[in-house]
């Protein structure tokens, strides 16, 4: 199956949309659009345009190729600008359509993040109603730690872990003289 890696990332045609499915020969693309199929080779070695290729090497060209080179030819014929200039628009139409694309994966990402907090937070929130500012299984951890630790000859006033705000053990519910 033919691929596009500079539209479609590297992936086959048929999980891209169908403006972007490769069917039309190079005869067909330029009789739909307008031009001499020699237009359209100058086109690709000009970096406008960029043909899916079939195992074969053949050319493919999808609906959006089209609707491009309908646009290069209007860009060129009617606003009369040259190649260099229509190419530094359809690169800026690329990075456009790029940074869309970014900007949708991030505001996906952005929607897990904040449906991954809100339930953070409704568990936190479950857990002080049962009493529980910090998870029974965090003061499980802390301790087994806090044992280890002593166990190797540690002071447990002075342990590796900050329990209290006065970052002192359990044991050590004395006011601080500090």
């Amino acid at each position: 199956m033919a691929k596009r890696p500079s539209r479609s990332g590297g992936r086959s045609q048929e999980r891209i949309g169908p403006e972007e499915r490769a069917v039309y020969i190079i005869s067909v693309a330029a009789e739909l659009a307008g031009v001499h199929p020699q237009t359209l080779r100058i086109y690709e070695r000009k970096g406008l345009l960029t043909p899916a290729r079939t195992a074969g090497n053949t050319r493919r060209y999808s609906e959006r190729d089209i609707e491009r080179l309908r646009m290069i030819q209007r860009l060129t014929q009617e606003e009369g600008l040259n190649l260099a200039g229509v190419r530094m628009i359809v690169e800026m139409e690329d990075e456009v359509d790029r940074l869309r694309k970014q900007m949708a994966r991030l505001d996906r990402d952005l929607q897990v993040a904040r449906r991954r907090l809100n339930d953070e937070i409704e568990r936190g929130r479950l857990r002080y109603a049962r009493g529980e500012i910090v998870p029974v299984s965090s003061v499980r951890r802390m301790r087994a730690q806090l044992d280890t630790w002593i166990s190797r000859g540690g002071s447990r006033s002075h342990g590796p872990i900050a329990v209290g705000p006065t970052g002192r053990g359990h044991d050590d519910m004395e006011p601080s003289s500090d």
